[in-house]
């Protein structure tokens, strides 16, 4: 789950993680009267989105006027903001923050995720913060320094100022305070159960302190019951609406680019399948599991979901039935072509438990389902079913 800046900010708060002072506004003047209350003679607006790259789309603009907050919080609010990560149609921009001016000396990177080859967090920092990380880690990868943290320790003092040497910060004051940085950031990360904390930039000021800029926090869905303050913070109209639909059901549904639409049970298999698609000449609509665990409800409310993209011309199901029987998945799918009326072609591949009867099921019903029995089948019915589209 993926949270708007402000938000996280309020988070490292929490962790007395140093932050610009601001606000949040959904109006112009509000966006003014937050400015007014801060004080001082510069502003920045900010536009809150979930995506990146807002500065280069003209997302993030500084001024030393009032009437100029509020004409940029006027000119941002109900736009779309077009930037690398929104495609583009963009995104709606709801709210703006409003933040204090910064003295910026330097700006750098600071990222902590989950790296899953060696199955620790990893913090990575770089000396060159700012818009164009992607372009460090592409061109001068080597700029980017990186430590690996053991769960049951924490991150270490001495890593941190393994990480502050490299930095190029050798005055003691300022390597203690990057190290309480550093580690708060760390606990925070840890406690929320993120799957991505990100400050780009982090900066230093004139005086020698650090200061989150920007942040982007991401959280594990599954542990979200133990967070029920963050889970209060989802924006759902940040997120695609077929995807909020699908999270109702507990259903995990990606939306695609493609024209096939899939639904498989089990992780590994959606990413198999979606493979024999690319093999077939064609690119899926949608990673859609319905877990092993799946009942004939599912089944039906995963169907709906894939029937409301327009974009799908063919759906490719490829179920394992072990703890969710091949009959009980037929009936459900079944009672969903009736009741949404579905003509479009439907290849199913079936194996494991009750497969003889859920493929008597499909085939008796007199519906257009074209069955597979093995992998290579199912490219070769794809294929079939998309030249009946073409």
């Amino acid at each position: 789950m993926k949270i708007h800046e402000y938000q996280g900010k309020a988070v490292l708060h929490q962790y007395a993680v140093p932050v610009p002072r601001g606000g949040v506004a959904t109006t112009p003047e509000a966006a003014r009267k937050v400015a007014e209350s801060l004080g001082g003679s510069m502003w920045v607006v900010k536009a809150q989105i979930h995506a990146g790259g807002r500065g280069k789309g003209g997302g993030i603009r500084i001024t030393n006027s009032l009437q100029e907050v509020e004409n940029l919080a006027a000119a941002m609010l109900g736009g779309h903001l077009v930037t690398p990560q929104t495609g583009p149609q963009g995104q709606e921009v709801r709210r703006v923050l409003i933040e204090e001016g910064c003295d910026i000396d330097r700006e750098l990177y600071c990222g902590l995720l989950v790296d899953r080859a060696s199955g620790q967090p990893i913090m990575m920092l770089s000396p060159a913060g700012g818009m164009d990380i992607e372009e460090v880690a592409a061109t001068t990868p080597e700029n980017i320094f990186r430590e690996y943290i053991d769960v049951l320790v924490g991150l270490a003092p001495f890593q941190a100022r393994r990480l502050a040497l490299k930095l190029g910060f050798h005055q003691k004051e300022q390597q203690r305070n990057f190290i309480t940085f550093v580690q708060q950031l760390y606990t925070a990360f840890c406690e929320k159960d993120c799957t991505l904390l990100e400050i780009n930039p982090l900066i230093v000021t004139g005086s020698g302190d650090f200061l989150a800029l920007d942040v982007k926090m991401q959280f594990d869905d599954n542990a979200l019951f133990r967070h029920p303050d963050i889970a209060d913070l989802r924006d759902t109209d940040e997120e695609d609406p077929l995807e909020v639909e699908a999270s109702k059901y507990r259903l995990n549904y990606i939306k695609l680019s493609g024209n096939v639409g899939c639904i498989v049970n089990g992780a590994g298999l959606a990413m198999a399948t979606l493979d024999l698609i690319n093999q077939a000449g064609a690119t899926a609509a949608n990673f859609l599991d319905v877990s092993g665990a799946a009942t004939a409800e599912m089944v039906e409310n995963a169907f709906r979901i894939l029937m409301a993209d327009p974009e799908v011309k063919v759906v490719l199901i490829n179920i394992f039935g072990g703890i969710l029987r091949c009959d009980v998945f037929a009936e459900g799918l079944l009672k969903a072509v009736h009741t949404l009326k579905a003509d479009l072609p439907i290849v199913v591949r079936m194996r494991g438990t009750n497969v003889e009867e859920g493929q008597r099921l499909l085939s008796e019903s007199g519906l257009n389902f074209l069955l597979a029995n093995d992998l290579a089948e199912i490219k070769e019915k794809v294929v079939e079913a998309l030249g009946v589209q073409v």
